[in-house]
């Protein structure tokens, strides 16, 4: 009789399972709309290189001084309405949460009007409501004739910040009114005033519900501060128009407002991202990557893949 004896030694490890080869699921559909995509791109680009457009008017005067001068009006009156639309629409979203129907009802139908009515309507309104009020008299303090009074400036100042407050009324009312009501019953109860309540809890929690929408209509209003040159007042697209009539590009000087605006915004754009990321530290684990710690992270894996890889011995 004879016994099989295993030689295999008894501390030799199993053979591990067979390693998986992931294979990568193929896209097709992305590959052909990108393609699709950069053909239309390059069209368009085709189309306007052969136009009747004489391209080098465009950095002939793209820092001229009536352009730059424009800018910075074209940003002086966009922070001067924010600034009027922010601190009016506190104001009113408070006088629509508050329980008096007095100051609830002025809030609501001045909301109502400026929302209901289209801005250039109010601007044109207000550069001629000389045809009302005669003459501006605030007693000993000042007294002119309103066409004096009401310059293009002042106009604009008005026509955009009273309508930009309407907007920001709502902003700022629904995100007062996502702050959980226990907040205030509770700070009530500690014997805070309803004024600190607001400044001190509420506001401060409300803040991230408020800044994105608040960061768009600040780009609308950039953008919409091209309604004022109705009114006379030279900002930015004032002035490339003017600067066309006189140098026989108008088309080119359009084009050159069109690439300000765009790096106007881009750059209020990079702001707003940040301060959305500032006020949601409390509201997530983790924040969101900023633009260059993702093209980091992309740099790093296009890295990381390129490098060859060894197979298993």
């Amino acid at each position: 009789m004879t016994v099989d004896i295993d030689k295999t030694p008894a501390d030799t490890p199993p053979a591990g399972p067979e390693a998986i080869k992931a294979v990568p699921v193929r896209h097709y559909g992305r590959y052909v709309s990108a393609v699709v995509a950069l053909a239309l791109l390059g069209g368009i680009v085709y189309a306007f290189s052969q136009g009747k457009i004489n391209w080098g008017a465009i950095p002939d005067y793209f820092f001229d001084d009536r352009i730059l001068d424009g800018v910075g009006k074209t940003l002086l009156l966009t922070v001067l309405s924010m600034a009027i639309g922010i601190v009016g629409g506190v104001l009113l979203a408070v006088m629509r949460l508050s329980k008096n129907p007095v100051t609830s009802s002025i809030a609501w139908f001045y909301i109502w009007f400026f929302r209901g009515t289209p801005v250039l309507v109010q601007l044109i309104v207000w550069f001629n409501l000389g045809l009302v009020f005669e003459y501006i008299n605030l007693g000993p303090f000042y007294k002119d004739e309103w066409s004096d009074f009401m310059t293009p400036f002042l106009t604009a100042l008005l026509g955009l910040g009273l309508n930009e407050a309407a907007y920001m009324a709502e902003i700022c009312r629904a995100g007062l009114l996502s702050v959980d009501e226990g907040q205030t019953e509770a700070s009530h109860a500690l014997g805070m005033s309803h004024t600190k309540t607001l400044r001190r809890i509420v506001i401060p929690q409300a803040m991230r519900v408020i800044v994105p929408p608040t960061g768009n209509e600040v780009i609308n209003m950039l953008k919409t501060t091209s309604l004022v040159s109705v009114v006379q007042y030279p900002e930015l697209l004032r002035a490339a128009q003017d600067i066309g009539q006189t140098s026989g590009a108008p088309a080119e000087m359009l084009f050159l407002a069109a690439a300000w605006y765009l790096l106007l915004t881009s750059v209020f754009s990079a702001g707003q991202y940040y301060l959305e990321r500032y006020y949601a530290r409390g509201s997530s684990r983790s924040l969101p990557a900023t633009p260059f710690q993702k093209i980091k992270a992309n740099v790093l894996s296009l890295s990381s893949r390129s490098k060859p890889t060894g197979g298993n011995a």
